[in-house]
């Protein structure tokens, strides 16, 4: 009789064991569902707007809205220049495309600040009130040295969508 009584107590024992650590796993498990629905979870809504650009070009303002984008940049190559082509995408699957690009700046002189829109944008995973981030690629030469001599920057603006 005594032998049975050893053998409940240590089965009571694992039982109980087993069920104070699924009660800590089972609320392990709702707290970080609770923190991933409230968005903690998502270290890119913690980060901050950022335009980054190369040493050629200084960011002064960005925005990035559902169907524009808009950019504006300042000359620090230090002699005026030529711009021969400029791009928007994103690092989405979905290609980002703008029906009107800005004209290319020509005569854009040292230290000018230029002013440059594109508009009906779409796709690219932009998506109003989230996170977006522009790539932007820009081809230029200096006025001095002519197209044969074409240099290419690229930047990228990470900003909430409006």
């Amino acid at each position: 009789m005594a032998t049975a009584r050893f053998k409940n107590n240590k089965s009571q024992a694992a039982l109980e064991f087993l069920t104070t650590y699924g009660w800590a796993f089972l609320v392990i498990l709702i707290m970080i569902g609770t923190l991933a629905y409230f968005g903690i979870l998502s270290p890119s809504k913690l980060l901050p707007n950022r335009c980054n650009f190369g040493s050629e070009f200084q960011c002064l303002d960005y925005q990035i809205g559902a169907t524009t984008f808009k950019i504006r940049l300042k000359n620090n190559v230090g002699e005026p220049m030529d711009v021969s082509s400029l791009s928007v995408s994103t690092e989405s699957t979905t290609a980002y495309t703008c029906t009107t690009p800005p004209a290319n700046p020509t005569g854009w002189k040292s230290g000018e600040i230029k002013e440059l829109a594109w508009s009906g944008c779409s796709g690219g995973g932009i998506i109003a009130g989230e996170k977006g981030k522009v790539l932007i690629t820009l081809r230029y030469n200096t006025v001095a040295s002519g197209s044969g001599y074409a240099k290419e920057v690229k930047g990228e603006v990470f900003s909430t969508v409006i």
